[in-house]
């Protein structure tokens, strides 16, 4: 039996694949802690880890996070990235490395592996010069060679062309990361680290070992990955979520539908249903197909009255849902993006900021959806994209073939067992 340190930003997309593999660590009969925000010490209990929820730093509500950091209060797009990861990713991470460090103090631990998004992991290792890994819920997507520049949601050009442009836009972005590559060695001093010479792109990963979400088909063809990174899937696929969701009252429509189950969803982060719920609503109210909406918690109802093949609920369990569906409409969040594509359902994505447009991108590149290319699309684009999926096959070949690939990379399990080899390393 190993001790394993985990740490989880508290947001439901990352604490609930974290949750997946700690979950997993536990059952192979390991000691496991996660450092996570209040909120999510519950949910990490469940499984049987030990919690150490956060002391220095401020707390947070992911569904008010303004309330914590008054710069988020109406921002959205490039604005919103840069205070998201100024104030709340970069600007706690002193003092989640100061609950670290003094829970070592407390109890060593074997194993420090952490959500990319903490830096307190990386920082906190560097402090004790302990093995530390990355367990990544999020998409690993460096920039490389023929790869265009992130946050753009670009895809690859070919040509003198293609060059000039990735070139163009390339330099325009790096001056952005310069900034903020400075702020990560400010922070570090902050955090009584010495400057190291990480960039933007990859101070938030180990060089030891990350293990990645995902899959490599769904990035772009790329050959320059380091050997240290593994990806092992859809880090949901263990049955571990977070309590037991009832099916809604109106169940049997989807089961018994004739016409393609539609689901819509905006995840957990933006949630105002103006950018996708109500357009898609009002995309597909004539159309021959079931709408099931899941509004997640922090939704307030929906303005009524509701289409007639619509059907609402907070959540819906998607090991019930997605086998029945077919088609996902989605803002791109990656964890639920995955498990669409796990069941082989195509998507239509709306990523509108954060990693959402590169999501979208490679979904689109790939055949196994449709990019709308905005997070706030018109009701008349909505319906001519599922219009499409449900109306061209190769599109859900396209979700199959990566549906195929995401199962056979083991998921939690496969994780778990690239951790246990770092140990043992």
């Amino acid at each position: 039996m190993a001790s394993i340190m985990m740490t989880a930003m508290p947001f439901a997309g990352h604490a609930r694949p974290v949750r997946a593999v700690a979950a997993e660590l536990v059952r192979r009969g390991h000691d496991v802690r996660v450092h996570t925000g209040r909120s999510y010490t519950g949910t990490f209990a469940e499984v049987g880890a030990r919690v150490v929820p956060w002391a220095a730093p401020p707390d947070l509500d992911e569904r008010n996070l303004a309330a914590t950091f008054p710069r988020m209060r109406d921002r959205k797009g490039f604005r919103q990235v840069l205070v998201n990861l100024e104030d709340l990713f970069l600007g706690t991470a002193p003092a989640q490395c100061t609950d670290l460090v003094a829970e070592h103090a407390r109890e060593p631990w074997d194993l420090l592996a952490g959500d990319p998004m903490a830096l307190c992991t990386r920082f906190a290792a560097e402090h004790l010069g302990k093995p530390w890994a990355t367990v990544s819920p999020i998409a690993y997507w460096p920039p490389g060679p023929g790869i265009p520049p992130t946050g753009l949601g670009l895809t690859p050009a070919r040509g003198v062309p293609g060059r000039v442009r990735d070139a163009v836009l390339g330099a325009a972005s790096g001056a952005g990361t310069t900034l903020l590559t400075r702020a990560y060695q400010r922070t570090r001093r902050e955090a009584g680290l010495a400057p190291d010479r990480e960039t933007f792109a990859t101070m938030w990963f180990s060089r030891e070992l990350v293990v990645a979400a995902g899959v490599p088909g769904l990035d772009y063809p790329r050959s320059d990955l380091p050997a240290h990174v593994r990806f092992v899937g859809d880090l949901t696929d263990d049955g571990t979520a977070p309590g037991p969701t009832a099916l809604p009252a109106w169940w049997a429509d989807v089961v018994d539908a004739t016409a393609p189950v539609v689901h819509v969803t905006q995840g957990t982060a933006n949630v105002d249903p103006h950018d996708l719920i109500l357009p898609t609503l009002e995309a597909l109210a004539d159309e021959e197909v079931l709408v099931v909406v899941g509004l997640g918690h922090r939704t307030d109802p929906l303005p009524g009255p509701l289409p007639a093949n619509a059907r609402v609920a907070p959540m819906v369990p998607y090991p019930h849902l997605l086998p029945r569906t077919s088609v996902v409409v989605t803002n791109g969040g990656y964890g639920g993006v995955l498990q669409s594509l796990r069941h082989d359902v195509p998507l239509v994505v709306a990523g509108g900021d954060l990693d959402k447009p590169e999501i979208a991108a490679r979904v689109g590149w790939h055949g196994a959806g449709v990019d709308l290319r905005t997070g706030t699309p018109r009701a008349g684009a909505v319906r001519d994209a599922v219009r499409r999926v449900l109306g061209d096959p190769r599109h859900r070949a396209a979700a199959a073939r990566l549906g195929g690939e995401l199962r056979a990379a083991g998921g939690a399990r496969a994780a778990a067992n690239r951790l246990e080899a770092h140990l043992d390393r």
